[in-house]
């Protein structure tokens, strides 16, 4: 199954299992709620399936640090104060080296990955702020529920036939199941509940160790070890997201003379 085919699978299972249990025609929904949903589900969609298609194409960790540049951006335009503003630079050249270490591999595939992943990019930074917006409206998990299918939807007349792999063996419907469930309504639920309590600089603080994670993983598991400009752009990225986490303590009231 391809990359793209498998993204939207998940998102479809996962749909499935969280209108089951959210029922969400039992909401009074209105209107506006109805957009808002809509546009975050297309959103979701967007984001998973184009980083899919890039991971098909890119290493893992040099994949996650590129598109660590959505929340990076999330932070510096919704924070306050220098810090946001060198940290938006950092990732900037972190994600300019890596670019231009991976279109020296050649090869069509790396352009498409590239493409695949600033798009994916883009969707988070919209994921995190239409996140929010669905979340402090009311029930933030079942509007996940209403978005992911709306999403899964729009995707439909593109990717629906190559899901029938999927369909060819209870094994992998079975994987596919318990994908959709760990990887898309256990987190996206959780993420739903923290966007409802902080503000999108703090929840785009919140994913900093993706890019490490993601590195460790790939070199590991994938044998993805990153060398050179590579592992520059991987740092400068990191100290983007670590320079941005940092967050001012507020100052204490003077004493009374």
């Amino acid at each position: 199954m391809a990359a793209a085919g498998v993204a939207w699978s998940r998102l479809v299972v996962a749909a499935l299992v969280l209108l089951l249990w959210r029922r969400p025609w039992r909401m009074t929904w209105t209107r506006r709620d109805l957009l808002a949903v809509a546009l975050f589900g297309v959103v979701l969609a967007a984001m998973n399936i184009s980083f899919y298609v890039a991971i098909e194409h890119l290493p893992l960790g040099t994949a996650v640090a590129i598109e660590f540049i959505g929340p990076v951006a999330v932070a510096a335009i919704t924070g306050s104060g220098w810090r946001e503003r060198v940290g938006i630079g950092l990732a900037a050249v972190g994600v300019v080296l890596l670019a231009g270490v991976t279109l020296t591999l050649g090869g069509d595939g790396v352009v498409i990955g590239l493409v695949a992943i600033g798009i994916a990019a883009a969707c988070w930074a919209g994921y995190i702020l239409l996140g929010r917006r669905v979340a402090v409206r009311g029930d933030g998990v079942t509007m996940l529920a209403v978005a992911m299918a709306i999403g899964s939807l729009a995707f439909a007349p593109f990717l629906a036939a190559t899901a029938a792999p999927a369909l060819a063996s209870w094994r992998l419907a079975l994987a596919l199941v318990v994908v959709a469930v760990l990887s898309s309504v256990v987190p996206y639920g959780l993420e739903q509940l923290v966007l409802r309590t902080v503000s999108p600089a703090t929840f785009a603080v919140l994913l900093a160790l993706l890019p490490a994670t993601a590195a460790v993983v790939g070199a590991v598991v994938l044998g993805q070890w990153p060398h050179g400009v590579e592992l520059v752009g991987l740092v400068l990225v990191s100290a983007a997201i670590a320079l941005t986490s940092v967050r001012r303590r507020p100052r204490l009231a003077e004493p009374p003379a």
